[in-house]
């Protein structure tokens, strides 16, 4: 029983892990997705800068708006992954869960048969 609570309690840590990182990159999707949308408002021959480090650096608006579809198409791959990761550590959570009220059923049934033997 305490190896069940205890894989319980690392699987409710794994899920809270996994929600965090879908949070950080949904941020990072929607700031890609913005970033993008202001770049079709720039005129192409208008300076671009990014910062790369502590350094700001002359870039193309074509170069910059690519750079920036990749990684709009990594972070909703990433979405996609972590997304398949909550429901399976979801489902493992209800199947151990369910596992354990059982465990403690049988348990409760058993004491109370054991203490009415007694009597």
């Amino acid at each position: 029983m305490r190896e069940q609570l205890t894989r319980l309690d690392n699987l409710q840590q794994n899920l809270q892990s996994v929600a965090m990182q879908k949070q950080q990159v949904d941020a990072e999707l929607a700031d890609a997705e913005k970033t993008l949308e202001e770049l079709k408002t720039v005129a192409d021959e208008e300076q671009i800068y990014k910062y790369v480090g502590s350094l700001l650096v002359k870039v193309t608006k074509e170069a910059i708006s690519k750079e920036l579809e990749e990684k709009k198409d990594i972070s909703t791959t990433r979405t996609l992954v972590l997304n398949k990761q909550e429901s399976r550590l979801k489902e493992n959570i209800k199947e151990l869960q369910t596992k354990i009220d059982e465990m403690i059923k049988a348990r409760t049934q058993g004491s109370a048969s054991d203490s009415s033997k007694g009597s």
